[in-house]
């Protein structure tokens, strides 16, 4: 595969326990977490390693109750539809996936959904309407990265949207299917045809990165 490792990045979205059969009471997502070996061979095909973590609170307002399940529609600026509550800072759903490196040996990292009524899915930005940048972007071109080699969870929400926000910055973006893992097999394969559409390059494996 044609890139240079120099001017490559490597992208965990959201690789948290939240995410997995270790809190099945959250968002598990089926095999959600056989993903960090994945995550750290595609690591070794780059210069730079960057990271996120959802960090909500449980008294967001898109939370998830009896009245308003799941899913279900929520008006608002950076909010669509709920969810139950997850990633609570202080939890074990908050922390990275046991074998990956803590967030303070990432070369950069960002956390998201902080605020009450903001549900971001792309780790690039804050917000819906992608105006207030994390500054994840700003921080590879500033280190002259050209590539962007993504995982994480889960594949038809934040990594399809983190996908799309970096292809809009104008970078190649390759997606290590080993890496990530999805919700639902129907919103999977609509993720993998949209970003297709966008020109991403989709891998089955980082054993796909050798040259």
């Amino acid at each position: 595969m044609n890139f240079c490792k120099a001017h490559t990045a490597s992208f965990d979205v959201d690789a948290q326990q939240t995410f997995t059969p270790l809190c099945p009471d959250e968002l598990p997502v089926s095999e959600g977490d056989e993903i960090v070996e994945e995550l750290n061979r595609q690591a070794e095909f780059t210069a730079v390693r960057v990271g996120s973590k959802d960090a909500h609170s449980p008294k967001a307002i898109w939370v998830a109750d009896e009245k308003n399940p799941v899913l279900s529609p929520i008006t608002g600026d950076n909010v669509d539809v709920r969810w139950p509550i997850h990633a609570v800072p202080g939890s074990p759903g908050f922390e990275l996936l046991p074998g990956l490196p803590h967030p303070k040996h990432y070369n950069y990292f960002v956390w998201k959904g902080v605020e009450l009524d903001m549900h971001p899915y792309g780790a690039c930005y804050h917000d819906h309407a992608e105006r207030l940048s994390t500054g994840v972007i700003e921080y590879l071109l500033k280190k002259e990265i050209e590539t962007v080699i993504v995982g994480g969870l889960a594949l038809d929400y934040c990594v399809k949207t983190t996908v799309l926000q970096l292809v809009k910055a104008k970078f190649k973006v390759i997606l290590n299917l080993a890496a990530t893992r999805g919700i639902a097999d129907d919103t999977i394969e609509q993720a993998i045809h949209e970003m297709q559409t966008v020109n991403v390059t989709i891998i089955d494996s980082a054993a796909d990165l050798i040259i």
